[in-house]
């Protein structure tokens, strides 16, 4: 997967908005106001950040070489997932999906704005 694929994914879903709060590189994907998705439009790296329940993330450490602990963040709730590497698109769009999916839960109904 390319970042661009990425990002037309993270905007179709509601609630996205993207920012550049860090830096001129570090594309932020935030639903409702909340981080799920960074990524370097650089590109160098090709991968990207995700939000992932913290049982989940460490069987997914365990079972691929290309998810790792997120780099820069908290390593208990985020993954650094290279998708230029051996995961299955699928999976990448599965890890993007629960990131997604995590944020917009924890987020209590009456603050999201339809």
């Amino acid at each position: 997967m390319h970042w661009e694929e990425i990002r037309a994914w993270c905007l179709q879903q509601p609630g996205v908005t993207e920012h550049f709060p860090f830096d001129a590189h570090t594309l932020v994907f935030k639903v409702y106001g909340k981080m799920f998705a960074l990524l370097d439009v650089r590109w160098e790296e090709k991968s990207v950040n995700l939000k992932c329940d913290p049982e989940r993330a460490l069987e997914l450490r365990a079972a691929w070489e290309d998810i790792r602990p997120g780099y820069h963040m908290n390593k208990q709730h985020w993954n650094t997932v290279h998708v230029d590497g051996f995961l299955p698109k699928a999976l990448c769009l599965e890890l993007l999906a629960h990131s997604y999916d995590l944020v917009l839960n924890g987020i209590p109904l009456k603050k999201r704005i339809l």
